[in-house]
């Protein structure tokens, strides 16, 4: 049977089965979708330094596979999927710059995929401007090439979600395996985000009684999650302790409006904890606040069309996806939304289209003018913040290299500790071990501190108006950028 067959499968309801409107499988629809790909790659290669050093998370990560640093401390909320994608090049190169390429190209085929996930669900041209618009967010151009797991949780939701719709209009086809696979790569990367995802999914089939979607679902969730679970008998005495543990390092999940600190992170700022000072202007968030409206009148337009689930399930998926960082966290960072946006992506694409053009295919010229009008602002406004979100973060990790040279200068050498303010980058840099005596990624005693002082170098950094430890007052202080460097004493 052809994928676009009109075959009702049985229990489903008619806009199931029937593709969208132009929703070819013709070779040009792949090729169009590759070409948003490539370009998303290029952008990135062209626009993110890509000798920009790794970022804080970014240590931890690519820590726990290289062999020229020590690993890093992982807190609870972390799992070891980005770790193990950057292990086939940081394994053995230390080279940020390769990494840096490596990833960039590997997000390119992982957008590419995402978006062929949806093929026969809506037409080419709208799969291109959903891609188009997913990959033109300043916050999916820096997180792209960089270690880090939300771009990979939003292609994992794009791929699970795509799949589960195609798998329930044509059940017996390999679309229950794509299900598997981005349902597995979205616990892979990040377990809780995985679940509120898939939260609407799983509601579904168990409503509808679709045993082998089900098991699909829970069987991707499985396999991806199952390292993160053994850890925390392994580790942290439980899955409810390391549930815990990761509550407490977000600062508590519970009722905690952060709408306002999404929407002052858009400007660039990639962890926004505390979020204080002034919303960025106007034209910055208007974006985001025309979403919602894009979304329900793509969810009208679906419904007009008698094609309404394959728009109001990611609308859901997305809605559960942005839920816990929207309403449970008390700070921001722009990546946490990433999943959402992807998943928003397809049903504005087609509500945009719908505004441009008729239903028997004529052109709108006014609205495809005021539309195109409006993307082109859309996308310098996305460009701008990238451009100072790069450079405000090359000089900050240019710090950690000048504090890593001051450290090196004054005999802090692997084998080496760093402890106190900005311990884990400062200390990847340097090639050394990172301890801190309390706080989020607490790990050894000052006891401790002292007792390894005795055999290695050891510094302990103050951060601008910090407090000296108690273990380091008696070490001599070296001012480097606006830190305080103090190095233990030889023995």
């Amino acid at each position: 049977m052809a994928d676009g067959a009109h075959t009702l499968p049985a229990g489903g309801r008619r806009d199931e089965a029937v593709p969208a409107p132009g929703a070819s499988r013709r070779p040009g629809g792949d090729a169009l979708l590759a070409a948003v790909a490539a370009v998303f790659t290029a952008t990135q290669l062209i626009l993110v330094h890509p000798g920009m050093g790794l970022g804080w998370d970014e240590t931890v990560y690519v820590s726990q596979v290289t062999s020229h640093h020590p690993a890093a401390f992982f807190s609870a909320p972390r799992s070891r999927g980005v770790s193990l994608l950057v292990a086939p090049v940081a394994s053995w190169s230390s080279s940020t710059e390769l990494l840096r390429g490596y990833l960039a190209v590997l997000s390119g085929l992982g957008l590419y995929l995402a978006l062929r996930a949806w093929k026969g669900l809506f037409p080419a041209r709208v799969l291109a401007t959903a891609g188009a618009f997913f990959a033109t967010l300043w916050v999916t151009l820096f997180y792209g090439p960089q270690a880090m797991p939300n771009y990979w949780v939003a292609v994992g939701a794009l791929i699970c979600v795509g799949c589960f719709l195609r798998a329930r209009r044509l059940p017996g086809r390999a679309a229950p395996w794509g299900v598997v696979a981005g349902a597995a790569l979205m616990a892979w990367m990040r377990p809780t985000d995985a679940v509120w995802v898939t939260l609407p999914l799983l509601v579904l089939v168990l409503a509808r009684r679709h045993w082998p979607l089900l098991l699909a679902l829970v069987g991707g969730l499985a396999a991806g999650g199952v390292e993160w679970v053994i850890e925390a008998y392994g580790w942290y005495g439980g899955l409810g302790e390391r549930l815990s543990r990761a509550s407490e390092i977000q600062g508590g999940l519970g009722w905690n409006l952060a709408v306002d600190d999404q929407m002052r992170s858009l400007g660039g700022r990639g962890l926004c904890r505390p979020c204080t000072g002034p919303m960025p202007h106007p034209v910055v968030t208007a974006w985001w606040i025309a979403l919602p409206v894009l979304a329900v009148l793509g969810a009208v337009v679906a419904v007009r069309a008698r094609r309404a689930a394959r728009t109001l399930v990611p609308l859901a998926c997305a809605a559960t996806a942005a839920l816990p960082y929207l309403f449970m966290i008390g700070y921001a960072a722009p990546r946490f939304l990433q999943p959402a946006y992807a998943l928003l992506a397809a049903p504005l694409a087609d509500a945009l289209w719908h505004l441009v053009r008729t239903e028997g295919g004529r052109w709108r010229p006014v609205a495809a003018a005021l539309v195109a009008l409006a993307l082109a602002g859309h996308l310098a406004v996305q460009f701008a913040v990238l451009a100072g979100t790069v450079d405000r973060n090359v000089e900050s990790r240019r710090d950690w290299s000048r504090v890593a040279d001051e450290l090196h200068r004054r005999g802090v050498r692997p084998p080496c500790l760093v402890t106190g303010h900005e311990s884990i980058p400062i200390g990847y840099y340097a090639g050394c071990s990172s301890g801190a005596t309390s706080g989020n990624n607490e790990n050894t005693t000052a006891a401790e501190i002292l007792d390894t002082a005795r055999r290695i170098p050891v510094a302990a950094v103050t951060g601008p108006g910090g407090t000296v430890p108690g273990y380091a007052r008696g070490w001599t202080p070296h001012r480097v950028t606006d830190l305080t460097v103090r190095v233990a004493p030889r023995g």
